[in-house]
């Protein structure tokens, strides 16, 4: 295919995949629960943090994740004392554990109490080459407080040659404004054009047949080539091509 026929075909799978069907087998139901902007960003990220391996279990754990805040992440994490983070304890999501969920507890009511919360900070450090400096700053914040060593791993940094996937994922949720009722759209400090595929194991397979992606690993070379060519093909609204890629490989087996 050349250029324009490419762009066709994944203009029309953009088409196919992002509606609200999407959502009903995405953890991004956990977010569109909720209407507060708070609300919606913490369960955002919460849901993207252990959106790895089968997406009934993430979304199964996501949910257990906002049992466990009473249904109020907002003001779980503003107003959390020890007790409730000892009632945190038995939570697991693979290598994410009660450990890690406290830890991410405290570390939101830091940058909500001294940042201006999650948009501001992310905002904060944007470039007009993307977000992935912006995602490096944010997990320095992320740890400033104490916290055990092990949760670190949890939190991307993709300037030490991460994709960063379900950081960039999150940003997509919270940055782009689809029309289609599937992302959120609820940030306005960031503009989707500096948004990056989240890259992973169906996307980059699915981005290399189409003559996308060369580099073999999915790491931070592979997603700057990656974006790099979708903002070619559409340079407001780069990842909306996500959708196309990602529908390929796990529903049509591209």
């Amino acid at each position: 295919m050349n250029v324009e026929e490419l762009k066709s075909f994944l203009d029309e799978k953009v088409i196919l995949y992002n509606n609200p069907d999407f959502i009903d087998t995405d953890p991004i139901q956990i977010p569109h629960r909720y209407t507060l902007k708070e609300d919606i960003e913490i369960a955002g990220f919460l849901a993207s943090t252990i959106a790895w391996g089968n997406r009934k279990m993430i979304i199964n754990s996501a949910n257990k994740m906002m049992d466990l805040m009473g249904n109020s992440p907002y003001e779980f994490v503003m107003n959390h004392n020890e007790d409730h983070l000892d009632n945190l304890e038995g939570f697991v999501h693979r290598t994410f554990n009660s450990v890690d969920l406290a830890t991410f507890m405290q570390a939101l009511q830091n940058i909500y109490k001294n940042h201006g919360g999650l948009e501001m900070l992310f905002a904060k450090h944007q470039n007009a080459d993307g977000m992935q400096q912006s995602i490096s700053e944010f997990k320095k914040v992320f740890f400033e407080i104490t916290h055990q060593s092990r949760t670190q791993k949890h939190v991307s940094d993709p300037l030490n040659g991460s994709a960063a996937k379900r950081i960039n994922m999150f940003l997509r949720w919270m940055v782009r404004n689809d029309n289609a009722g599937v992302d959120l759209g609820i940030w306005n400090k960031i503009s989707p054009s500096l948004l990056s595929c989240p890259l992973d194991v169906h996307s980059g397979n699915v981005a290399r047949k189409l003559g996308l992606l060369n580099r073999k690993q999915n790491d931070a070379k592979a997603l700057k080539e990656l974006d790099t060519q979708l903002r070619q093909l559409d340079p407001k609204d780069p990842v909306k091509y996500d959708f196309a890629l990602f529908g390929l490989g796990v529903f049509e087996g591209f």
